[in-house]
């Protein structure tokens, strides 16, 4: 074999590299074992504690069964942005750990669509010309029995019911008026229908993810599905399905709100932090007494008994005697840092940054009663959807001004008609580019001559995506947003403005849940499985080849760590289907070892030499292997490319399993068997029942 130190430097580089794509796995897990011996030890605490006899007996074991999960999840929280492993955070490493579908783990799988039929009704302003409302119809019912988009339908049906006739009538609304001329040709109109249909969607599956990652989900999967409009969303461990379909289904809220500055807030803020001392030191106060009956214990007002599980939360014992004194002097500073720098207060809207994990504590505060009251009646504070850091762990609080006479926003999405990123004037500068309709334009010029010098806040779902300094009164209701944008970010803001553009929301047209019991019982069924297909293998090779059935099993075994490794690097996600999918390219790889040994066998009974032998019988090997495997890889390639679902995941561990069956089989082999001859080691391949 040719440049066998170059082979045998690839081979053990491979090998070191899938060590180390799994070993994130491993650390994953053995970080999560640690969560819950942190967990048990938590509920086995409680179990002897007085508070726990006051529990109803009916009601201990959800209670217990709550406070594990609870416990187990504020651990791992705790360590997210900690390193644990090789310099990485938990965070990272659960990132690249091996992705288990939700058949081996359980949660719910849900399939979203987005009508594209109500998107271009809706541009053309629901024209109703009935030769329009023909070839929409006409389109729609194409759809049932064909694999073409539906904008690609459209057009063909326009041709043959309105030959000659120009989309540029249909379409050229006055939303539409800078992109859509009288003179547009048809092929130019339904390149900028499809274009505003891909934005659309694409500002659906954003608003999806952001939800989604506000749900809280590990390792969710969510993956736009060609240009069928559908979206698929898989969640692994949800245990509320109902709030997962309300979630998804919601309609996007933008709006748009006036601000208040850093300066006006903070001395709330400051006697905010105060009275939440003082909460708790009363809560000390009580908590001794607590323990004797049941009727001091109602007195403690449930506003305390929240701010005292809060602080209790943050003064645990990774913190030192300094961090704790401070945590209880400034309870509310300790997780919010204000917005100051060298000790004076910074400008702008916002009014404080805090790690992730403390900004529920910072919100359950900021809604008791008692607190609230200290602040304006019409403060609202919202996070910042993205954080501001480069570990993306850090939000900004942005104080937001409800000032108007019900609550509700001065301007919301529905006046946007259009956004999208541009450059400015001799600029390469990303900016995204607003226009707003007749009304919003009004409202709009008011908002922007009284809040000049000022923040406008622009909210997606209860969440800060931008607050823009207002230059100057902007009349005509043409914007430009600037600021230090990335392509990328000035493309989500504009998906943003246009949530509210084109009423055409996500729905759901299939969920399927997928117990956590079935999960693990998949799990158990699939290893099984593999193990007992694995260990007839490994024991057929030895007891048919005899010494070199070792060898195969070596190549085998190296096989199946390629395999695993390549999944890992990869980000696929592996399923019940993708499992059998290993099983079946095991037995491939045996079967390629199975022709290389028949073939050195028969040259052994041709008289050749041991060395001449497994020489010409694996390049005699080679086409047959090459051959059968080719062809299997292009049908995974076309089942990986066209399939879906389990489908999908059947083919991606076939395509990756050949592969590397192939190398380990050719090369690991060959490298083993060229190593015992350099020795003068017999090899065998047969024994006397064979």
């Amino acid at each position: 074999m040719q440049s066998k130190g170059a082979i045998k430097l690839v081979a053990i580089l491979i090998a070191l590299a899938c060590i180390y794509q799994l070993s994130f796995t491993w650390a994953t897990r053995n970080q999560e074992k640690k969560a819950k011996v942190y967990a048990v030890a938590a509920v086995e605490a409680e179990r002897v504690s007085p508070a726990f006899a006051l529990v109803s007996e009916l009601e201990k074991p959800f209670y217990l069964d709550s406070l594990r999960l609870a416990k187990e999840r504020f651990y791992l929280d705790s360590i997210t942005a900690e390193k644990v492993f090789l310099g990485f955070t938990y965070k990272q490493i659960k990132e690249k750990e091996i992705n288990l579908g939700l058949d081996l783990r359980g949660g719910m799988n849900v399939m979203l669509e987005v009508k594209v039929y109500d998107l271009v009704n809706a541009l053309s302003n629901y024209n109703n010309n009935p030769l329009f409302v023909q070839a929409m119809g006409q389109a729609q019912a194409n759809m049932a029995s064909s694999r073409t988009d539906f904008i690609t339908l459209f057009a063909e049906e326009w041709d043959k019911v309105a030959p000659g006739q120009r989309l540029s009538q249909i379409f050229g609304t006055y939303e539409m008026r800078d992109r859509i001329k009288p003179e547009t040709s048809n092929s130019d109109v339904i390149t900028v229908i499809r274009e505003e249909a891909e934005s659309a969607i694409s500002n659906s599956f954003n608003v999806l993810r952001n939800r989604i990652d506000r749900f809280g989900v590990t390792q969710p999967n969510i993956q736009k599905l060609g240009n069928s409009g559908r979206i698929l969303v898989e969640l692994p461990g949800v245990k509320d399905p109902e709030r997962v379909r309300k979630l998804l289904q919601g309609t996007a809220s933008l709006e748009f709100w006036e601000t208040y500055e850093n300066k006006e807030i903070y001395q709330y803020l400051a006697e905010a932090d105060n009275s939440i001392k003082n909460m708790l030191a009363d809560v000390e106060v009580v908590t001794p007494v607590q323990e004797d009956t049941t009727a001091v214990a109602a007195e403690v007002s449930d506003s305390a008994k929240v701010a005292q599980e809060l602080i209790a939360g943050i003064t645990t014992d990774s913190l030192s005697m300094d961090e704790a004194a401070v945590a209880k002097q400034n309870p509310l500073f300790f997780l919010l840092n204000p917005n100051v720098s060298q000790g004076q207060l910074l400008p702008g809207a916002c009014i404080g940054r805090a790690h992730y994990r403390d900004t529920a504590k910072i919100g359950t505060w900021l809604r008791l009663p008692q607190i609230q009251a200290i602040f304006p009646a019409d403060l609202r504070p919202m996070w910042s959807v993205k954080p501001i850091d480069a570990s993306n762990t850090i939000f900004e609080l942005v104080a937001i001004k409800a000032n108007t006479r019900d609550g509700r926003a001065p301007l919301d999405g529905g006046v946007v008609t259009d956004a999208r990123r541009a450059f400015g004037n001799n600029s390469a500068v990303p900016e995204v580019s607003m226009a707003m309709n007749a009304e919003g334009a009004r409202i709009w010029a008011t908002m922007t001559a009284n809040n000049i010098g000022r923040q406008i806040a622009i909210v997606l779902d209860g969440m800060v995506y931008s607050y823009p300094v207002v230059n100057g009164e902007i009349p005509g209701g043409q914007s430009s947003i600037s600021g230090h944008f990335t392509i990328e970010e000035a493309d989500d803001l504009a998906n943003v403005l246009k949530s509210g553009k084109l009423p055409a929301p996500a729905k759901i047209v299939q969920d399927t849940v997928v117990g956590p019991s079935l999960g693990s019982e998949s799990i158990n069924a699939g290893l099984i499985s593999f193990v007992i297909a694995f260990l007839l293998v490994l024991v057929y090779m030895i007891l048919f080849y005899n010494g070199a059935g070792l060898v195969a099993n070596i190549a085998l075994l190296s096989n199946v760590l390629f395999l695993f490794g390549a999944l890992t690097s990869f980000g696929a996600v592996l399923t019940l289907p993708g499992i059998a999918g290993i099983v079946l390219t095991l037995g491939m790889a045996v079967d390629a070892n199975v022709i290389i040994y028949e073939r050195i066998k028969e040259e052994l009974r041709a008289g050749k030499g041991l060395g001449l032998a497994i020489t010409d019988g694996y390049k005699n090997a080679y086409s047959a292997i090459i051959d059968g495997n080719l062809t299997t890889i292009i049908t995974g390639i076309v089942l990986a490319v066209f399939g879906s679902g389990p489908v999908q995941g059947f083919a991606t561990t076939l395509v990756i399993g050949i592969i590397t069956s192939l190398i380990t089989s050719i090369f690991v082999s060959r490298l083993i068997f060229d190593w015992r001859l350099k020795r003068k080691k017999n090899i065998t391949f047969d024994n006397k029942y064979t």
